[in-house]
């Protein structure tokens, strides 16, 4: 047991074993006394502990009973999220952590991961020493402005962190003792924190512009030389700062975002597996994107690079995509688009028989086949593109009509539908209303949980296409096979692995994506693929399958008490 002696080790999460120490280690420890005669096998104490957790009235008090299990007995507590996969999910991450980041202040109980607030600007490398791990192989970061769609909740946002990790461990199998959740608080914009005399974090408007960058790359500064070669992922950041940290970051330090990176992968692995039922090749797919943030860009840019691994250019590829945002359908002639929007901007608005812009080199087939003008909402372009393919992350519930999602049906055999927003109050639409408007045709995958759907007298399981099936695997691979950088094929690669696992490949009416139950087998598949390919593409040391193989079962931390 070590040289750790009471109260230290009852206070230790990762070497506490509550009433499963035996009688010997408790008089060795001088823990007689101090814990119930009874001996508990970690069987016998998981069972104890689903009862307390089903006991709990809501899902924020099953949250907050889930997080001081955590923060007392690691085994017992990931022990649990693995027997209970499923029903404890949606507990630990989306959709009810985005409700305990809410209420961050009034649950708050012991300090988990790290809060960098920007007054301590100068001393991170020392607030990075205090970390409780020293050797670490993930950290995940946010800095709480964009709260899955729930906005800016200030240094509540370490929730999304600590949640995330708890889902790198019991999927992806990492270490729980080596992983690091941060939450940079930087101030926050959303006046009811400010106005709220409970919260936590630093009282201030959000800093911005180059206070901000400069902070950021302090941050990093600190990272590179506190914990060179750490897995960094970012998440839930606004869009107006994710991507240009991204693009800032990723060739200096191992790193991706989630909610481009991730959610574009599990979402082109959906596509993977719908595409293969509907019979439609994929770069023969017309995709239809409704909002135009990081992550939905995300995604478009995932599926196009797609599209020309598969042969098509990169011309090519661009016009099988067309994305609508609040002010309506990207195109040319906008002046608010990003760089990153400004690829998916039409050129071909009008028709199929408009004149195509001087300097268009899209072909008249391409282009739309109805009119569309400036400002073409949703219904406008599913008239006119006929998509095979709709996607959702607009955080804009019910956006998919019953209009739209109609006139979809009526020229696609088997619809494409995914809406992906988050938490389920921002769905898209419910899978209930797919099936009903689609007669049964709909291939669906979600952003948040949904219960099955009874559909002429059979069940249906709706897929969620949840980050969890990619971001657990990509940091087993990353740390499997020591990889320098996180690249776009290693991304793709968990994407078609992804895919490949469909259970609708073998079921035309089964979901898109592998039960949340097969998540740990599902995630050693992923693993393999992702190291796979960080050594193709030479940012990790050569090794045969085989060793990586071996390398992530040898990686692999599993919840039991040690001998």
């Amino acid at each position: 047991m070590g040289s750790v002696q009471y109260p230290q080790i009852l206070e230790d999460p990762l070497r506490n074993r509550g009433t499963a120490f035996t009688a010997e280690q408790r008089r060795v420890l001088g823990l007689d006394g101090l814990l119930p005669p009874a001996i508990e096998t970690l069987d016998e104490q998981v069972t104890r502990s689903y009862e307390v957790f089903r006991r709990r009235p809501s899902d924020l008090d099953k949250y907050v009973n889930l997080r001081t299990l955590q923060d007392t007995n690691i085994v017992l507590f990931y022990r649990l999220l693995v027997d209970h996969l499923e029903e404890v999910l949606p507990i630990v991450y989306t959709p009810t952590v985005g409700l305990a980041c809410q209420r961050f202040h009034r649950i708050f109980r012991r300090p988990r991961g790290l809060t960098l607030s920007y007054p301590m600007r100068d001393r991170l490398p020392e607030l990075l020493r205090n970390r409780r791990q020293k050797d670490v192989d993930v950290i995940v970061v946010t800095d709480g402005e964009r709260i899955l769609g729930l906005g800016d909740q200030g240094a509540g946002g370490l929730g999304i962190p600590i949640g995330k990790l708890a889902l790198y461990t019991a999927i992806g199998g990492l270490n729980p003792g080596r992983t690091l959740p941060i939450v940079l608080d930087v101030g926050t914009n959303n006046q009811d924190r400010i106005d709220d005399p409970g919260y936590l974090g630093w009282r201030h408007e959000r800093i911005e512009g180059q206070e901000y960058d400069d902070f950021v790359e302090r941050f990093v500064t600190a990272v590179e030389n506190e914990l060179p070669g750490v897995l960094v992922q970012w998440e839930d950041f606004a869009s107006r700062n994710a991507r240009p940290i991204l693009d800032r970051y990723r060739d200096r330090i191992c790193t991706f975002n989630d909610d481009i990176q991730g959610t574009a992968a599990v979402a082109l692995g959906a596509l993977i597996g719908a595409v293969e039922v509907a019979g439609t090749p994929l770069p023969q797919q017309r995709v239809v994107i409704l909002g135009a943030g990081s992550a939905a860009i995300g995604v478009a840019d995932e599926i196009r690079h797609a599209m020309m691994d598969e042969g098509l250019t990169a011309e090519e590829a661009r016009r099988r995509f067309w994305v609508v945002d609040v002010d309506g359908l990207l195109t040319a002639d906008r002046t608010d688009l990003t760089d990153a929007q400004r690829v998916y901007a039409r050129e071909d608005v009008g028709g199929a028989g408009a004149v195509a812009p001087r300097g268009s080199t899209t072909p008249a087939a391409e282009r739309t086949t109805g009119p569309l003008g400036p400002g073409a909402g949703l219904a406008d372009v599913v008239r006119a593109v006929r998509p095979t393919a709709l996607i959702g992350l607009s955080t804009a519930r019910g956006a998919f009509t019953e209009e739209v999602v109609r006139e979809m049906a009526a020229h696609v055999d088997r619809p494409i539908v995914l809406p992906l927003s988050n938490p389920t109050a921002r769905a898209e639409a419910d899978p209930r209303d797919l099936m009903r408007w689609t007669k049964g045709r709909v291939l669906m995958a979600t952003g948040s949980p949904f219960p099955e759907v009874e559909y002429e007298g059979r069940s249906v399981r709706v897929a969620q296409s949840n980050n969890v099936y990619v971001f657990p695997a990509v940091g087993m691979g990353v740390v499997a096979a020591q990889a320098a950088r996180v690249t776009d094929t290693m991304l793709r690669a968990a994407a078609r692995s992804l895919g490949s696992l469909s259970p609708a490949l073998q079921d035309p009416h089964a979901p898109l994506l592998p039960p949340i139950g097969a998540l740990r087998d599902v995630a050693d598949t992923v693993a393999l693929a992702v190291a796979r390919a960080a050594v193709d593409d030479g940012v990790a040391p050569q090794r045969s399958d085989d060793d990586l193989r071996d390398r992530i079962a040898r990686a692999r931390w599993d919840p039991r008490y040690a001998d």
